[in-house]
């Protein structure tokens, strides 16, 4: 398996397993992914999961399939932990679920901060503005995490360079990944430039176009992904999947990517995506396909009332 190596010379596998949206099948799909060849997950207490991924990771250490310095688990510090003293806490959550000793990798979930209390937010006077939950000292308290042996490594999620840019200049400890939306419909290749470029790992979540995704994220006509003519096109001359062209695609531009299925005969395809060798015609054929389009638009942090704006959020004009 590919693997990317990070700034603290840990090695992430580049094909993981999202768990976003599983529920009543993590356990089994865990399971099963380990025996197909998976040893990258990623997690997030928001996910409400994690104790099955724990459950189905022990399980399979018990019964010699696996040991945990060969599982890459990476979890994410929800919106509602960003106060500096809530940080750890809500790191031990997730090792309390996930039943483990350490991360190897903790996110900072979104740069968007709520009140202690509200875990969703359905009003303004639900959030933290950034100037009262700062990114840096949130950062700071991650790197602590790190100091104290809970986590091997500290990153972000939904950053742009801009936030990247403010975040290096004061950390003492540097973001070694950011997990964004990445996939041919909004390739992002400034961003994912710019974090190559200073050593800073890049994970492609929803990178099959998150169709089932909860209803309130989707949007009237949004394009899918896995049936556009150009991927399927693609698919049939490698005699593969949409899907596996899709992995095989975010693996060659050098970033992780993280697809997520309960579905054992699709785990296994996307697994065999590494396989694929797209042609330098594939690539520049699916590069042709960025319309900037955001499966997860990040509107549900704009409410009435919000400090955080779609403009503020990216760092980019909202069309």
């Amino acid at each position: 398996m590919k693997k990317i190596t990070l700034r603290s010379g840990d090695q992430m596998p580049a094909l993981g397993l999202g768990t976003w949206k599983a529920d009543e099948s993590t356990y089994p799909a865990i399971r099963e992914a380990i025996k197909i060849g998976y040893r990258h997950f990623d997690c997030a207490l928001r996910y409400e999961n994690e104790k099955e991924v724990g459950r189905a990771i022990r399980d399979a250490i018990k019964e010699g399939q696996v040991d945990r310095q060969s599982i890459w688990l990476t979890s994410k510090l929800w919106n509602n932990a960003h106060l500096s003293h809530d940080v750890r806490p809500g790191l031990e959550e997730s090792l309390m679920n996930l039943g483990m000793d350490y991360l190897d990798l903790y996110l900072m979930h979104w740069p968007v901060a709520l009140k202690p209390d509200v875990i969703f937010p359905d009003k303004g006077s639900d959030f933290l503005s950034l100037e009262q939950a700062p990114l840096i000292d949130t950062w700071r308290a991650l790197e602590e995490c790190i100091d104290a042996g809970l986590c091997r490594n500290i990153g972000v999620s939904n950053f742009s360079i801009k936030k990247l840019k403010d975040l290096r200049n004061r950390a003492r400890i540097a973001p070694t990944c950011n997990q964004i939306e990445l996939h041919p419909f909004l390739q992002q290749k400034e961003l994912v430039e710019y974090c190559l470029g200073e050593r800073i790992a890049v994970t492609a979540y929803s990178p099959l176009g998150s169709k089932d995704r909860p209803a309130r994220l989707h949007q009237d006509d949004e394009p899918i992904l896995l049936q556009h003519p150009e991927i399927r096109s693609i698919a049939g001359i490698h005699d593969c999947t949409a899907a596996q062209v899709l992995i095989a695609w975010a693996l060659q531009r050098g970033t992780s990517v993280i697809p997520k299925s309960a579905n054992p005969n699709r785990l296994r395809e996307n697994y065999q995506a590494q396989n694929i060798t797209l042609s330098e015609d594939d690539m520049r054929r699916i590069g042709n396909l960025d319309r900037h389009y955001r499966y997860i638009h990040g509107a549900f942090w704009t409410i009435d009332g919000s400090p955080y704006t779609l403009t503020t959020l990216w760092d980019e004009p909202i069309s």
